[in-house]
């Protein structure tokens, strides 16, 4: 296991928190000073700043993420965040991003190999979302949904849409964009008004209510490898 992926499972920092760790030579591996290309065997010794660590017991959470709540393990501006809403220990970081007024299924894990592989578009993992627009869309604009949409960073991949009521679509995507259905719907003159993940990796939301969450089972985890691609456990 690369040294950065090491120290996020052990609850230290992000990934990206870990190589700036790493580079400000705070991290040894053996009594030696860690590099970003180090990798880990389950006998070494690793510690940080004179304190060893170890890795934390993986965990794989499903949380209903509420309205007003943001997608980030900490924030400036004291916002209430994801994290708050789920198990201090292990810790767990989100698997990419919702925007605050956005609800809907979100994973949170410590394994970092396999969040990085799901937020990976080449594994084309499945994102439905429920959108509730400004108004009714035409037959033309559900053409385009799920033909694809011109957007300023290039054109969408072909999507699922249908409708579910006047002015609210379900729209399937397999692409992580930032803001995506946002920016889609109103590209064909449809802003949305509210936004629910209601799906995540196939991965639904019976049982559970907003702000809420629950472990997922082995069996869910090892389909989750099996659409990232990431058989080994």
């Amino acid at each position: 296991m690369r040294l950065n992926a090491y120290l996020a499972r052990a609850g230290v920092a992000s990934r990206r928190g870990a190589d700036e760790l790493i580079k400000a030579g705070r991290v040894l591996v053996n009594g030696q000073p860690g590099q970003l290309n180090t990798f880990v065997a389950a006998r070494d010794r690793v510690e940080v700043d004179g304190k060893p660590v170890a890795k934390q017991k993986l965990a794989h959470l499903l949380l209903f993420k509420p309205a007003g709540v943001v997608t980030t393990a900490s924030d400036p501006q004291g916002r209430r965040t994801v994290v708050e809403l789920v198990p201090g220990e292990p810790r767990v970081v989100p698997v990419g991003r919702l925007d605050a007024d956005t609800t809907g299924a979100l994973l949170l894990t410590n394994d970092g190999q396999l969040a990085h592989r799901l937020a990976h578009p080449r594994y084309e993992v499945e994102k439905v979302y429920e959108a509730e627009l400004e108004r009714e869309p035409t037959d033309e604009a559900m053409r385009k949904l799920a033909e694809g949409i011109e957007l300023e960073d290039g054109r969408t991949a072909p999507a699922k849409a249908c409708r579910l009521g006047p002015k609210l679509i379900e729209l399937s995507i397999h692409e992580g964009r930032k803001h995506q259905v946002k920016l889609m719907c109103g590209a064909v003159g449809c802003p949305v008004t509210r936004l629910h993940r209601s799906r995540y990796a196939g991965l639904d939301l019976s049982g559970l209510e907003p702000g809420k969450w629950r472990a997922l089972s082995v069996g869910e985890v090892e389909e989750l490898r099996r659409l990232s691609g990431r058989s080994e456990g």
